[in-house]
């Protein structure tokens, strides 16, 4: 009978594999984690940056609703009849040659925003119109007034920096004859009740108005 003695080594193998096998699991354990952890992590940023930008896409569409409300508000805003106008007679504009238009000074200290400003610009427009083609009225024109609408019905929107520069344009514009309304605001959004907000002049020829006008930056 033969006896086989296992040197220490053979001894040891079944504790070294096990100990390499206990590695070799917590390695692959520690990359699962780590791999885990990277995801979550890359997870919650993109959560958080999803969230982030739908808090922020919310806020500009509220801002955009608000104004867009501010300016439905005045489409239906309407000038301050109080106060008449002053009707002019512009028929000696008639032998000027040249293209007809009309301008229309908004007053900038006011601070309107850009739909108060058009809907300002729509009465002073609306106004002007009917001063020159009402023939019960002084300032009735239907020669200038045709002459505007087979030119392409032209208008034209300028800076005008206050109240003051505003006075010294229509005093300007009736000496020259040319059709002027003044519009007053009716005070129920965003400005003081009566406040001069445009200024509108023509239809009249484009030298007289750059004579008026000719300074002013555009709108």
């Amino acid at each position: 009978m033969v006896t086989t003695i296992k040197s220490e080594s053979d001894r040891d193998a079944p504790t070294r594999s096990f100990i390499t096998k206990t590695k070799t699991m917590a390695n692959n354990n520690l990359i699962t984690y780590l791999t885990i952890g990277g995801v979550s992590l890359l997870t919650g940023i993109f959560i958080g940056k999803t969230l982030v930008d739908a808090k922020q896409s919310e806020e500009i569409l509220t801002k955009k609703r608000i104004e867009d409300e501010d300016d439905e508000d005045e489409e239906y805003d309407s000038e301050d009849e109080d106060e008449p106008p002053i009707l002019i007679d512009s028929t000696p504009l008639n032998e000027i040659p040249g293209e007809v238009r009309m301008i229309f000074a908004i007053r900038m200290d006011l601070g309107m925003t850009k739909g108060k400003s058009a809907a300002q610009v729509g009465h002073a427009a609306v106004g002007l119109y009917k001063q020159i083609s009402n023939p019960s009225l002084a300032s009735y024109n239907p020669t200038l007034l045709q002459r505007w609408e087979r030119s392409g019905q032209a208008k034209i929107t300028v800076k005008c920096p206050d109240e003051e520069q505003m006075d010294m344009l229509f005093a300007m514009a009736v000496d020259r004859g040319v059709n002027s309304l003044v519009i007053h605001d009716a005070g129920r959004t965003q400005i003081a009740s009566g406040s001069a907000t445009v200024l509108g002049l023509g239809p009249a020829p484009k030298a007289v108005l750059d004579s008026i006008t000719g300074e002013l930056k555009l709108y």
